[in-house]
């Protein structure tokens, strides 16, 4: 059973994966994307990681695709229209079919891996250990040697939302039919 819903939430992510890619709308990728980061983190779940789990639907999820969310509605990127519609024009490049030949020769090699049962064993182990996460070393490395580089990502991601929501209130200033500071003194 294990296996299956295994096989299952692969298909769905590498579905969301590709609905990013190829949707037109962003509102449509950013859904898509939520459906990938839901099936990896019950992925995770059955691998015996529940603390990547949680972060995946929490950090993932919770904070960077709304994050997504807020960019595309602050910038008016999400109109939606009744159908969902996927653009095709990427796959006619040599460098999309290359890697498409890449993508379907891994997928093979993962199939071949399983087919031996390298799943089975890492099921097998999982079971007899428990939970893998090794939570305490992680908070202590997380918070200890990379704290300072763990502040500084958070500080880069507030950067960029003020500088996305400065550049967004530029050019809605600057647009067609609104009185800037320019086009009133004229």
């Amino acid at each position: 059973m294990a296996e299956f819903l295994f096989y299952a939430l692969a298909l769905v992510a590498l579905c969301g994966a590709a609905g990013v890619v190829l949707a037109k709308s962003p509102m449509f990728s950013v859904l898509s994307l939520l459906a990938s980061f839901f099936a990896l983190s019950v992925i995770y779940l059955l691998m015996s990681f529940p603390f990547m789990a949680a972060v995946q639907i929490v950090v993932y999820a919770g904070a960077i695709l709304v994050l997504f969310l807020f960019v595309i509605m602050l910038l008016d990127l999400g109109h939606m229209g009744s159908k969902v519609e996927f653009s095709t024009a990427m796959f006619r490049s040599p460098a999309a079919r290359i890697g498409a030949v890449v993508a379907l020769a891994l997928a093979l090699a993962g199939l071949i891996a399983v087919q031996r049962g390298a799943l089975q064993q890492a099921a097998g182990a999982a079971a007899e250990t428990g939970p893998r996460d090794g939570l305490p070393q992680l908070a202590e490395a997380l918070f200890g040697r990379y704290g300072l580089a763990f502040q500084a990502t958070g500080m880069l991601l507030l950067v960029t939302m003020v500088a996305v929501v400065a550049l967004a209130k530029r050019d809605r200033r600057k647009g067609p039919g609104s009185q800037g500071a320019q086009g009133g003194e004229r």
